[in-house]
């Protein structure tokens, strides 16, 4: 179970209206953490929109990144990665949430524990039970994309698993995921930050040696 950060119980509304820089999720009306992404979470998500608005700028969709709040049952809120509205969806874009279910939602991860039962079983039944038709999970260590696709039971099954090549998209027309690239992304970002860690002690050196003169 994920740490609560405020005691007490809390709307949805209220929620809602917290500052954005204020982290948390909403769950049963208690506000609890949310996943602490790392640099390399985030390059992933970046990567991931760019994808997803190059598309849905084609067809008309609309994507969003880890600051919009879904309200996806009375006393339970969540923000996830990503998420991508079909065209024509009608959502009210002044509102700090949105009661209307995306086509899909994105969750990147983590290593910790907490996170990955987060992602694979709590918010797998809140967009389950919300109506969010495509769930995807991506997960870095395993370099896997599972998509689900939500049934008429209401559950979610596998539609596709994805590891390093090109992918035709199962519920989005026209759109290919080159994971190669992804991980090639991945690959350098980690390349680049061991040349960065070794010129980074290089240069705090050079800096206590000019402050010491």
């Amino acid at each position: 179970m994920a740490d609560v950060l405020q005691p007490g119980p809390m709307t949805l509304e209220q929620w809602a209206d917290m500052d954005e820089d204020e982290p948390g999720e909403l769950v049963d009306g208690v506000l609890v953490e949310e996943e602490v992404p790392t640099n390399l979470h985030e390059l992933i998500v970046g990567w991931l929109l760019y994808e997803l608005m190059t598309w849905a700028k084609q067809t008309g969709g609309r994507v969003l990144g880890s600051e919009h709040k879904l309200g996806v049952a009375p006393r339970r809120g969540r923000k996830p990665d990503v998420a991508v509205y079909a065209p024509r969806t009608r959502v009210n874009w002044q509102a700090p949430l949105s009661r209307v279910p995306p086509l899909l939602v994105v969750e990147v991860i983590s290593r910790r524990a907490r996170d990955v039962r987060r992602d694979r079983v709590e918010k797998l039944g809140d967009y389950a039970c919300f109506g969010v038709r495509w769930y995807w999970l991506l997960d870095p260590d395993a370099r896997l994309l599972e998509i689900l696709e939500l049934g008429a039971d209401g559950r979610y099954t596998i539609a596709r698993q994805a590891s390093d090549e090109r992918i035709t998209v199962p519920g989005c027309e026209g759109l290919e995921l080159d994971l190669a690239d992804l991980w090639k992304t991945v690959d350098d970002a980690r390349a680049e930050e061991g040349d960065y860690g070794e010129e980074g002690d290089d240069g705090e050196e050079a800096n206590d040696e000019r402050g010491r003169h």
